[in-house]
């Protein structure tokens, strides 16, 4: 009982000189929570002292954990340039200054400077794109599932939509097309087999109520061997002669040629547009290099029906997203890759990632056991299914600590490694020369120099 009755009132608790200049309704809240805990414990005999100063810092402690930032930065070894879990494409500096003018003032987000009146946000990277592509207008939406799920609802609700059997794709996070088809409004058409798919296969499933003939791209997985598809420009030419819409959901779409000999099997989204097809869409976060949005691209009728749909309010970019898009689009169309980090770290050669790796090796040989090593990787993302690049590791050992050691030891210190064949690596694809000298510092004091 004693024990209860020393329990310290929340008001006078509070007033305590290590709560100045915290925010008091949140410690307040907190010290509810910290003084019943204590009570109840005192209750069930676990708790046979305590102190006041304990309570205070018990109370800072889950006031700093409660209000430090969740998202951190982190330094990307893992050599996968699209990396989901950590933030996919990164945003230039010189790029994000730009924008920060931009977006921490009024803007002419939708305003017509010209006309003095209201203005459409779309209309102030339509341009660029247009110019860049060759299409007649553009959309952008908060993400490419979103316009997947737009154009299906715009212009199949309660129709037909023909899909091969190999490219009904399932994504990270259970995101499935025959799903996102079913909550749309849309009917599955399933032609083809897993592995084949033919042109006849098309042509056969067409019927009064098909309205869209839809390519998938396979984002996470590739069909080899005894298999064939139809190319999308073969779909594009039936779609027209049977008054159809034609659709490629690309997934992660890029606009430059890719290196390594990527473009044989992963084309650019500028190489479909010849075409002239009814509608495309890409994301904005994966091969782009920009943020997160769902591109659609195509003729000016299907975009201003997507435009008129009531869900593209659910689905509209902001102000931001409009911006650094603006800038990166505007990058692509001068040629200026450098300014887009995505692509700058893909086309970076193998000499200079073992010169950089060179660097860290030269600082720390003598405190841990390192290598280099020629490797390959992916570039992550859902972009490139199945296909590698070549990439420059740096093999590290201290002390007697096992790879899966090594892993977690980096990671504490917010460096995110990779394991192969029983290797702890860091992989240079993904790092950047100025991470170098925070790489050695942290390397250095898990070796206790």
């Amino acid at each position: 009982m004693f024990l209860l009755k020393s329990i310290p009132k929340v008001d006078k608790f509070i007033e305590n000189e290590q709560f100045n200049g915290l925010a008091t309704s949140l410690v307040v809240s907190i010290t509810q929570e910290v003084l019943q805990s204590l009570r109840e414990n005192i209750l069930k005999n676990k708790v046979e002292s305590f102190s006041e100063d304990e309570l205070v810092q018990t109370v800072v402690q889950k006031y700093n954990e409660l209000t430090k930032p969740s998202l951190q930065k982190l330094i990307n070894a893992t050599g996968v340039i699209v990396h989901t879990n950590l933030g996919r494409s990164l945003i230039d500096t010189k790029t994000f200054d730009k924008v920060k003018e931009i977006v921490t003032s009024y803007n002419n987000l939708e305003y017509d400077l010209e006309k003095g009146k209201r203005g459409e946000r779309y209309s102030h990277i339509s341009k660029l794109i247009c110019r860049l592509l060759g299409c007649e207008d553009v959309l952008i939406v908060n993400n490419n599932a979103s316009a997947v799920f737009l154009i299906l609802n715009t212009f199949a609700k309660k129709k037909e939509v023909i899909v091969s059997r190999g490219e009904l794709v399932e994504i990270g996070g259970s995101f499935r097309v025959p799903d996102v088809m079913k909550h749309s409004g849309a009917k599955l058409v399933e032609v083809g087999a897993t592995n084949k798919t033919h042109f006849s296969d098309y042509e056969d499933a067409i019927n009064e109520k098909t309205s869209m003939l839809m390519k998938v791209h396979k984002s996470n997985y590739s069909i080899e061997g005894f298999s064939s598809e139809v190319e999308f420009k073969e779909l594009i030419k039936l779609s027209k002669e049977n008054s159809l819409i034609d659709y490629y959901d690309m997934g992660s779409g890029h606009l430059v040629d890719l290196p390594y000999g990527l473009d044989i099997y992963e084309p650019s989204v500028l190489k479909y547009m010849k075409e002239e097809p009814s509608l495309l869409s890409f994301s904005g976060d994966k091969l782009l290099g920009s943020v997160q949005a769902g591109i659609i691209v195509g003729k000016k009728e299907y975009i201003a029906k997507l435009k008129k749909n009531q869900l593209l309010r659910m689905l509209r970019v902001d102000k931001l997203t409009l911006a650094i898009l603006e800038e990166n689009i505007k990058s692509t169309l001068l040629g200026n890759i450098d300014d887009i980090p995505t692509l700058k770290m893909l086309f970076t050669e193998v000499d200079k990632l073992k010169e950089n790796a060179n660097i860290l090796k030269r600082s720390i040989y003598n405190i841990c056991t390192c290598n280099i090593l020629e490797t390959k990787t992916v570039i992550g993302g859902g972009t490139t299914p199945n296909r590698t690049i070549p990439t420059v590791a740096l093999v590290i050992k201290i002390k007697e600590y096992k790879p899966a050691k090594m892993e977690k030891l980096f990671r504490e210190k917010k460096v995110i490694g990779r394991i192969e064949d029983d290797k702890f690596l860091l992989d240079f694809r993904t790092i950047n020369i100025d991470e170098i000298p925070r790489i050695e510092q942290i390397v250095k004091d898990i070796a206790d120099v």
